[in-house]
């Protein structure tokens, strides 16, 4: 997937915004300002939140590494341009971050973003 099909694929994620911070980083998140995936991440990387006890093993995998200053919440960076998993299981993993922030939100605030587990 290229960064703008990643960014499209983030955007078409219930409520899914996008923000330039830090520079040139684009930022998606959700409930206004709960991250979820960054693109161009300290250059040119992809870094998005993984579930805790998967951590240490999608860091073990080639081109797989901690995202610097985020990998204490879990947070995995990896190349942007061309990222070392397969499409689907990229699209996987960015609704799977997208899911572990909706699910960390007050339930109030939860209807409409949470997704059916199987997409």
């Amino acid at each position: 997937m290229t960064s703008d099909q990643i960014a499209a694929f983030c955007l078409a994620l219930p409520g899914a915004r996008e923000d330039l911070k830090w520079g040139r980083n684009r930022v998606f998140s959700v409930a206004g300002n709960k991250m979820f995936a960054i693109l161009d991440f300290l250059g040119e990387d992809l870094a998005f939140k993984v579930d805790g006890d998967l951590f240490l093993g999608f860091v073990d995998r080639p081109g797989i590494r901690p995202a610097p200053y985020l990998a204490r919440a879990h947070w995995i960076s990896m190349s942007g341009r061309q990222p070392p998993l397969g499409e689907a299981e990229l699209r996987r993993l960015l609704t799977r971050s997208h899911q572990l922030v909706v699910r960390k939100l007050a339930k109030r605030l939860q209807p409409g973003l949470l997704l059916d587990e199987q997409r």
